[in-house]
């Protein structure tokens, strides 16, 4: 065969997979990112956004390479550390320096692989890195890729792209308790006047408040290897994060409460899993004595 016979199947083979991975859960939240991310970085200094998201997705595919080569797996291109890696860079101010910007990466991709439940991680990784770098190094959260200082109709883009990745990757009854639980504790707040002098329940319907609970929502809460799979874990997992994250916005403020309130509910999610008796060992076993006492 000639060269060129064995060159165009393989293209024709790279097309077909790339076509095939646009299609599922996390070709739709790689390109919403995506999308997002090159929108936001129209803002002032957007240009450190886009360096930053070079930086974060290239450090993220290349530390998930190193550990499958270390772990002697079959080396790919990890499209769900590129995720993580974008959302990283979507969230942390503009300002952040580069190399805080690829540590943060790299704790948040390292809490995957060794905080895990079989082979799922337990916790959303952003939020992990990002509640590690804040508490380590300090960093500002601008979430620059929820639009919160760009014009009104880029915040509409960030809705209708949230509302497709939430029905694409079947997490929408997710994202809306979440945001309906999140909005009417916020509204229980304004009406007992409860809340910090500097937490205010006005405060969290205003940038980057706002955009930050509706990006985290839509493209950090609909994580599918960190959250349920049935439809009444998936509510009470919602819930629970959004009571947690406003519970902690009353009380303390601060920037961190969106991030822990969706880390206790991967907590949630992680002992759920671990309550469920194993059924499906339990029914041979006892198949197994019937015929036995027969």
């Amino acid at each position: 065969m000639s060269k060129h016979g064995q060159q165009q199947p393989q293209k024709q083979s790279i097309g077909k997979s790339f076509r095939r991975f646009v299609k599922t859960p996390k070709g739709h939240v790689l390109g919403a990112l995506i999308l997002l991310t090159l929108v936001g970085s129209l803002y002032p200094q957007g240009h450190l956004g886009i360096r930053h998201a070079i930086a974060a997705g290239a450090t993220a595919v290349m530390f998930d390479a190193i550990v499958a080569w270390a772990l002697k797996r079959k080396v790919a291109f990890s499209t769900g550390g590129l995720i993580t890696g974008l959302i990283v860079a979507d969230v942390l101010s503009g300002l952040t320096p580069t190399y805080i910007i690829m540590l943060t990466t790299i704790v948040a991709l390292a809490s995957k692989h060794i905080l895990k439940r079989g082979r799922k991680p337990i916790f959303n990784p952003a939020a992990v890195g990002l509640l590690v770098s804040i508490g380590v190094f300090s960093t500002a959260e601008s979430w620059w890729a929820g639009m919160p200082i760009m014009p009104l109709w880029t915040l509409g883009l960030m809705l209708a792209v949230g509302v497709f990745v939430a029905v694409r990757v079947k997490k929408y009854l997710q994202v809306l308790t979440f945001l309906g639980t999140y909005f009417a504790l916020i509204l229980v707040m304004a009406l007992f006047h409860l809340g910090l002098p500097s937490a205010t329940p006005a405060d969290a319907l205003r940038t980057p408040f706002l955009n930050s609970a509706l990006f985290l929502g839509f493209f950090m809460l609909t994580d599918p290897p960190t959250t349920p799979g049935t439809t009444n874990q998936q509510i009470s997992f919602a819930a629970v994060s959004a009571a947690v994250a406003v519970a902690l916005f009353a009380t303390v403020g601060g920037l961190t409460y969106l991030l822990i309130g969706l880390l206790a509910g991967n907590g949630l999610t992680a002992l759920m899993a671990r309550s469920r008796k194993p059924v499906q060992n339990v029914r041979p076993m006892e198949r197994k004595t019937a015929s036995g006492a027969q």
